[in-house]
């Protein structure tokens, strides 16, 4: 409930200060999250990009720091040393990837400290469910964490107006944005980090983390949104 996940391209920085803003005064109560982008990581582009970063944020570290898409696997070492001079430099605490198929996570643990990598982000969502046939499963015996975006579906392809959710959330006496994200972090592996416009919805979203679906809510919603597997 308390990471924020941001970018140093998302408004071309612009995000970044205006959570610079928000910290101000309670930085040590934030998980911070920032990315670089895959055009930065040649010679000391994530150094410099970490820097800019931090500066727009108005703080000494990160928690987490990304690369935002993949790069091709020849650069990956490169990518994994700079992040970890940063680490070790205290910039930042951790780092990760994001957007990684199963095939470049494996490239990526073959670089020397590539299993140093914290988690993949990736989408997934009930009407998204993908990485269900091969790199969730693959991270869950790397023992990484998913950090799942749009669990709600995306902008454009929302699932909190669906009747089955809606209805699961009527029993659980919750939302249909609440039942959608109590499923994506029901496995305990998986981080969820839906948007969040006001406060209200913030505390809507915050109801998930207190929902217990049972197996015949899970079956009812996997018959609503099925899988890679198909419904089961």
């Amino acid at each position: 409930m308390t990471l924020i996940d941001t970018s140093g391209n998302y408004g071309n920085g612009r995000s970044e200060q205006f959570i610079n803003q928000i910290i101000a005064n309670q930085r040590e109560r934030i998980f911070l999250v920032s990315k670089v982008e895959g055009d930065q990581v040649s010679g000391d582009g994530i150094a410099r990009a970490c820097a800019a970063s931090l500066a727009r944020l108005g703080s000494e570290y990160l928690d987490l720091y990304l690369l935002h898409w993949p790069v091709p696997s020849a650069q990956f070492s490169g990518v994994v040393a700079a992040f970890e001079q940063l680490r070790a430099a205290g910039k930042i605490r951790a780092w990760g990837v994001s957007n990684f198929s199963v095939g470049q996570m494996e490239d990526l643990f073959r670089v020397p400290d590539g299993h140093r990598c914290a988690t993949n982000q990736v989408p997934y969502s009930l009407n998204n469910r993908g990485i269900e046939r091969d790199v969730l499963p693959w991270c869950k015996q790397h023992n990484l964490p998913v950090m799942a975006y749009s669990p709600l579906g995306g902008d454009n392809n929302l699932v909190v107006g669906d009747r089955t959710l809606a209805q699961v959330g009527t029993i659980h006496g919750c939302s249909a944005a609440a039942v959608a994200l109590a499923w994506v972090i029901r496995s305990g592996s998986v981080i969820a980090i839906p948007e969040s416009g006001s406060p209200a919805h913030v505390k809507e979203n915050a109801v998930a983390l207190s929902i217990a679906l049972t197996p015949r809510d899970l079956q009812t919603l996997n018959a609503a949104f099925p899988g890679p597997f198909g419904a089961t």
